[in-house]
């Protein structure tokens, strides 16, 4: 039984070897690329999403509570 085990292990691993030489990753410059604009998309929706929390909290204290 833990021969079997190891066996399939072992065919497993070999695959995600075989697949894993498929793959193309990012280069360096790309990556960080990318990761500028998340960043930057993430800071103009935090500003966004601020902004509105400022203002309907601000209508609230002012016409409703």
């Amino acid at each position: 039984m833990f021969q079997k085990v190891f066996n399939s292990a072992v065919v497993y691993l070999k695959e995600v070897r075989a697949e894993l030489s498929k793959t193309s990753f990012p280069t360096r410059e790309l990556t960080i690329k990318n990761t500028i604009i998340v960043l930057a998309f993430s800071l103009a929706a935090a500003i966004f999403l601020g902004a509105l929390d400022t203002v309907f909290s601000y209508l609230l204290n002012r016409y409703i509570i």
